[in-house]
């Protein structure tokens, strides 16, 4: 008996599109690298990149649970002595909406290369708006 592993000339990608309004941030962004790392399919393999593609809409009406709406802080470094820098969860939001989803999904694909190649395929926009309308996408119910 032979294990199957999926190659580059088997893989077909659908587009799914999904709406933010109302969902948990960190209940959504699980979902979304499932679909992004491809556990959905049969032809599941760790190594390779066999996900599909995810349209994030309406980023800006995510919701978080307690009192993160406040407390949340998002930190990064300058790389400069003294450089850490924090933002809340509330000024995120408000300013740039996309970047919380993309943060949160981020952190949970693989670390290294097969994670930022899995990464690119993740668009994430604040309104309902999107410049993916021939790619068909197909709505995912999460």
């Amino acid at each position: 008996m032979k294990s199957f592993s999926a190659s580059k000339n088997n893989l077909i990608r659908n587009w799914f599109y999904v709406d933010a309004t109302g969902k948990i941030l960190g209940r959504l962004s699980s979902k979304i690298a499932y679909y992004l790392r491809g556990k959905h399919k049969s032809i599941y393999t760790p190594h390779i990149d066999v996900g599909d593609y995810i349209i994030v809409i309406n980023a800006s009406k995510i919701y978080v649970t307690g009192k993160k709406f406040k407390n949340k802080l998002y930190y990064h470094h300058t790389g400069h002595p003294g450089g850490l820098r924090k933002k809340s969860f509330s000024d995120i939001i408000l300013n740039n909406s996309e970047k919380v989803i993309k943060k949160a999904v981020y952190g949970m694909l693989p670390k290294g290369p097969l994670g930022r190649l899995i990464f690119k395929k993740l668009k994430v926009y604040a309104t309902d708006f999107h410049d993916h309308k021939a790619q068909n996408p197909r709505l995912l119910k999460i």
